[in-house]
This record gives C-alpha cells, structure tokens and sequence, in this order.
C-alpha cells in the first residue's frame, strides 16, 4: 500500500517539485497540498495522510504551529523543511519538540543541481518516518515543556524556550508495544558515559539530560547525527534547559563530571586515556559525521570497563560496532525500548546483536544514570 502524503508549502514552485518527486516514487501517492498552516491542520483531519511534509514560514499560521495543532488532534509524521542557518536550526529544534519526526534541509539549489539525489533523500525519509512510532500514545504526547532549570543551577532563567506556548498531550491513537523492563542499574564508579542517537534524538536527549543533577559526577559525550550548522543551537538549547553544563564539543576539551560534550555536525569525535577531546575532519568514507561507532571505539580503547554507554532512538545501525568493541572491555551498553523510540532502528540493532546489558523506555534512563553513576 502507497505512503499518502500532504505536502505543506506557501511557495508553489516547491509544493509542486515536492509533489513531482514523491509521485515519481510508485510506493508514495501524494493524497493533497496545503498553502499554510491553517490549512494543513484541515486537509490532516480531512485526508489523514501517513506523512506531512511540512515548511516553516507560511502566511496565516506557521509550521511550528500547525504541528502543534496536528499532534494534538490528529498525530502525524512529520517532515520539517528547514534553512541551513543557526536560525533554521532553532526554529527546527522547535519543531522537533513540537512533534515533528525529522528534517530535511530547504535548498532549492539541490533540487536542481542533484535531482536524483534529493529523490532519493526525500522518498527514503518519507518511508522511515511513515514507519515511526509517532502514532502510538507512547510517543505522540510531546516531551515534557521546555522550561528553563531552576535559577540556583547554571542556566538562565531568560531560555528561549520558555517562551514557547504550552504544549497539550495528544490524544491516544493506539496502544503502543509493552515495554521491556530491566532491573534496576548496578553502580559502578563510571569515567564516562556516552550517549548516541539519530532520528528522534534531539527530544529523548532533551528527556534524558535535563533529568540530571548539576553534580552528576561522570563526564558525558553525546553523538547526535545532526548537520554542522545545527549542533551549535542544539548544544546551547540543552545547556539552557539542563542543570549540568552542555556545550559542542571543540578540539581539546576536556572532559570533566557534570559536562556534556556535543559531537560537532559534519565532524568525528573521538577521546582519549588523558580525559581530552579529539575532533577530527567527517571521513567521506563513513556515511554518519558525526558517527557513534567512532566515539564509542575511542571511549573502549581509552576507558576498559569504565563506560556507561546509551543507544537511543534512530534509524540504522550506528553504534552496534562501537557497543560490541565497549562489551569486548567489559563497559556497559544500554538500549532504548521499541515503545518509546521514534524509529526503533539503532537500538534494535543493539538487541538483536545480544549487546544489551539493559532495555530501559526513555522516561527511565535518565533517573537510572543517576542511580548508575557514583
């Protein structure tokens, strides 16, 4: 059966390109198009599409708006378009917390210059987010809101964030998959943990991280596959709604309890015995910059057993490699559960490959860092 898709753009060239490309696709049947945001939330309720394609800046009611609106009366993938800018970056994120599912960037040189390529892109991401979990009730109730960590910790009470409207949890669409339980963590004297994700990443981390103390004691290094432009405005997101510190990574930092390195976009990542931060160039060769496997060879080679690992929700397979190379040396590897991830892709290829010391849902793993580290 063919992916239907609504496609929401106020320009028309692009509504058409975008309507052109997905209908190339025989699997992928484009059921309408919307001119903002106002009318994507009717032509949703009306054609209930599998996937929205949908674009920022629209006259009447933007995207960000619409989404909000769509997630909570009638839950949908959605597909953001974003600018490559610090700005796009932000109003992306947003988007993200919002409910959209993923991005693509809006470039309208690209489509010209490399048609087959975006083809290829935008066709694969509309089937994989057609797939994702953002139907089940698990899911569709947006991330707790983004209010900023208290005044007595590092961040400012003045976050962007806080200004967003408050956000209303969808209503159930499904019943969404049991959750595996594990036992509760074992604690160990920790030298890192390390965290890796991909699609849905940018919200489970938001979950996870500003669930942390301002005196959680092991340094942390997180791997987000996320475009250079884009890890910048992540990292001060986080650092402005977490109580410990977050920051991008840069050649030469130093590892330190209570911090969370970002992995630069575009860029590898890697550390050493010493607790210093190596940023490398993105190795055309590898599909992933920056690449879980990476950071989590450095941490097995440099830290032996001393490393709490976390595979969250994402597409693919990154990280598998890294976590057999951390269980080779005796560290610990845990996965998200299939109910709470956005696309059970990464940590289903931790289970299947018996690299799981512990399944957890997204609520539970950052209470159980907690417990975990000493």
């Amino acid at each position: 059966m063919a992916v239907k898709v609504l496609v929401v753009d106020d320009s028309g060239f692009f509504r058409r390109r975008v309507s052109e490309i997905l209908s190339a696709d025989p699997t992928i049947q484009v059921v309408g198009t919307a001119t903002n945001g106002k009318e994507a939330i009717d032509q949703a309720l009306a054609l209930k599409p599998d996937v929205i394609t949908m674009d920022y800046e629209m006259p009447m009611m933007d995207g960000i708006t619409a989404v909000r609106h769509i997630m909570q009366r009638c839950p949908t993938p959605v597909l953001m378009f974003s600018s490559l800018t610090h700005e796009g970056a932000r109003v992306t994120l947003d988007a993200l917390d919002a409910g959209a599912v993923d991005y693509l960037p809006k470039n309208f040189e690209d489509i010209s210059r490399n048609p087959e390529k975006v083809k290829q892109m935008l066709c694969e991401k509309v089937h994989t987010i057609s797939r994702s979990n953002r139907r089940f009730s698990a899911y569709s109730s947006p991330a707790p809101a983004a209010t900023p960590a208290p005044a007595s910790s590092h961040a400012p009470a003045s976050s962007f964030a806080s200004t967003a409207p408050a956000r209303t949890a969808a209503p159930v669409r499904a019943a969404a998959p049991a959750a595996a339980h594990s036992p509760a963590p074992k604690r160990k004297p920790y030298k890192l943990v390390a965290i890796g994700t991909s699609t849905g990443g940018p919200v489970a981390l938001q979950r996870v991280l500003t669930q942390l103390p301002a005196g959680f004691p092991a340094p942390i290094v997180l791997i987000q596959h996320m475009p250079a432009a884009f890890t910048k405005a992540f990292a001060e997101r986080l650092d402005k709604l977490c109580k410990i510190s977050v920051k991008e990574a840069e050649d030469g930092d130093v590892l330190r309890p209570g911090l969370a390195l970002l992995a630069p976009g575009g860029k590898q990542m890697m550390v050493d015995g010493r607790g210093t931060v190596k940023i490398l160039p993105g190795d055309e060769r590898l599909n992933y910059k920056p690449c879980v496997d990476i950071t989590f060879g450095s941490a097995a080679k440099s830290y032996g057993d001393k490393v709490l690992s976390v595979v969250l929700t994402g597409m693919g397979a990154d990280g598998r490699e890294g976590a057999r190379l951390l269980k080779q040396g005796g560290s610990t590897v845990w996965a998200q559960d299939e109910a709470s991830c956005v696309i059970y892709g990464m940590p289903m290829a931790i289970v299947k490959a018996n690299l799981a010391d512990a399944v957890y849902s997204l609520d539970e793993i950052g209470k159980h860092l907690v417990e975990a580290c000493v």
